[in-house]
Order: structure tokens, then sequence, then C-alpha cells
């Protein structure tokens, strides 16, 4: 096994109702309440916790996007968009999360943009974490 070298940590603290609470960073950039969807019986008014995992893992993997792109040497004129939906589940089992990413390229063609999602996702730290979760990734050329 690799020796672990932390670069970074992320410190966040939930307060209150779990999904009817607040979550705060140390540094106070995400200060917000967190409120159940409508869809799940609450009152929607504020963030969730699959935003936040959707917001997290689509800044991280439209990263190991452009580092795969650099790594390549392929340039582009406009950057790519990458959207994850992040879906809770009702499963025998209780709730699970599964998750769709799709990568937008504007310059590429698709067998260019399919091997660069497939390296992306292989070096995201976000997919790597997330080997459990059901997740479908595609490319999409526009």
């Amino acid at each position: 096994m690799s020796s672990l070298k932390p670069v970074y940590t992320g410190k966040a603290t939930a307060t209150g109702g779990g999904r009817d609470g607040h979550v705060v960073t140390d540094d106070k950039r995400i200060d917000l309440d967190v409120r159940r969807p409508e869809e799940m019986g609450g009152d929607g008014q504020g963030t969730n916790p699959e935003q936040l995992v959707g917001a997290g893992w689509a800044a991280c993997f439209n990263g190991a996007v452009h580092a795969i792109l650099d790594q390549e040497k392929i340039s582009v004129s406009r950057d790519p968009e990458v959207e994850v939906l992040a879906t809770i589940n009702k499963s025998d089992s209780g709730m699970v999360i599964t998750a769709d990413i799709t990568a937008t390229f504007f310059d590429l063609d698709q067998e260019q943009a399919d091997d660069v999602v497939s390296k992306a996702h292989d070096m995201c730290p976000y997919s790597n974490a997330m080997k459990t979760v059901d997740t479908t990734v595609t490319a999409k050329v526009a």
C-alpha cells in the first residue's frame, strides 16, 4: 500500500437536524442552510447533500478533464462543461446515491471526448472515492 501524503484538508461541520440543519466550512466560504427538497417532504428552502456532492464532483471531474487535456496536449477554444446528477434512491437496503456525469466538449470529436472522459474518470479523486456509487459517465460533443 502506498503512503498517503496529505495536500489539503477541507473541514466542514453540520449542525441541526441533518437534512434540516446547517453546514459551514472552517473558512466560512460555505455557510448554508440544508433543507430536504420538496420531493422528499421538505420545504426546499436550502441546499441539500445531493447538490453539494454534485457540485464538488462536477468541479473535481472538470479539473481532471483539464488535466487530461493538458497531459495529452489537446487544446480547446472553449472550456468543457461537466454536469453531475447526484440522485438519492430508495432501495431494499435503504437509501443509496447514484450519479450521472456528462462532460460536454465543444472542440473534440466523439472518439477523443470518450477517451478524455474515461481517463478523467480514472483520475478524478471524487470518482475514485465513489467507486461503490452506481455511476454513468458520458462524453457529449456539442
